[in-house]
């Protein structure tokens, strides 16, 4: 009776470890896709793209695989959202937030904008889930954001310091694009609608600037810097940084829950670090590795409850 009771349990054990580790691997994975996609646009930006040329890339294909979903969906409400809502969240998570944030990296080295986004995401989003949500603020989540601004701080030094007036640029164009996405999660949450439907309708409609961008000199530039980095662009901005790592996060929420999911983006900085110093040849200085690890310890205190 003992051994049929003991092996029922090891059973049940292994039963709920195997989601909790897909869970964990998922949100891992996603956590890299991210990383990989700011380290793609460091590394398009070096071989000639223009921030609109990444746009293409980022959002384009995505929308062309996901426009018959949105059709069926119905395209007269945007899947439910609308189509005031859905241009809002377009401009705050979509094509507008993401060109502003490519055109950062022309200012500044690949560990400030991905250390100064992420962070100003987490500070802009406990701001507006105060006052716009009424949600209450815990301590500990305060002292998360107070060090968090110190990390921030530290980076800052570093661009007055030995980047000069286009390092302040820089980094302040990488907070405004973590406020968007602040606002962007908030009205998420307000409205009611899901990241996949989301991201089903902001690719979509990102496809209504490709008419543009095919009358500019953008598909002949693109032509010319040649197949294989186009490729890499496709896959780094359209497939891994966009709907891959969308799908393996919301897998890793359903598997983990929302708040032990909460831990991995807060992954992405570090790991983007180590993917442009591996990739791209970009060691972290300093100053960016102790801003990085203050920041760390914000995004942990940030994250907790109490």
């Amino acid at each position: 009776m003992d051994q049929r009771t003991s092996g029922a349990d090891a059973l049940t054990q292994k039963n709920d470890t195997a989601p909790a580790l897909l869970g964990v691997v998922c949100g891992l994975s996603a956590a890299l896709f991210w990383a990989l996609g700011f380290a793609g646009t460091r590394h398009g930006l070096k071989v000639g793209f223009t921030p609109t040329d990444l746009l293409m890339h980022r959002f384009v294909w995505s929308g062309i695989v996901f426009l018959p979903l949105v059709l069926r969906a119905g395209i007269a409400d945007l899947c439910g959202i609308g189509w005031g809502r859905g241009l809002v969240l377009m401009v705050l998570g979509g094509p507008v937030m993401s060109l502003i944030s490519y055109t950062g990296f022309l200012f500044v080295p690949l560990g400030h904008g991905s250390v100064i986004q992420p962070s100003s995401a987490t500070l802009g989003g406990l701001f507006l889930a105060a006052i716009f949500l009424k949600e209450r603020i815990s301590p500990s989540r305060l002292a998360g954001a107070i060090v968090i601004v110190g990390g921030l701080g530290v980076i800052g030094a570093e661009s007055i310091g030995h980047i000069g007036a286009d390092g302040v640029l820089g980094d302040l164009i990488f907070v405004i694009t973590g406020f968007m996405f602040a606002g962007f999660g908030t009205l998420l949450r307000h409205w009611r609608v899901s990241a996949v439907s989301a991201a089903l309708v902001i690719n979509v409609l990102s496809l209504l600037l490709l008419p543009i961008y095919l009358l500019t000199s953008g598909p002949a530039r693109i032509a010319e810097i040649g197949l294989s980095e186009n490729a890499i662009q496709a896959l780094a901005q359209g497939v891994l940084a966009g709907p891959a790592a969308l799908y393996l996060f919301v897998v890793s929420v359903q598997r983990l829950g929302v708040a032990r999911a909460a831990v991995f983006p807060a992954c992405v900085p570090a790991l983007t670090l180590l993917t442009g110093w591996l990739l791209l040849g970009e060691p972290p200085t300093a100053l960016q590795a102790a801003g990085l690890v203050t920041v760390l310890c914000g995004f942990y205190l940030a994250q907790r409850q109490r």
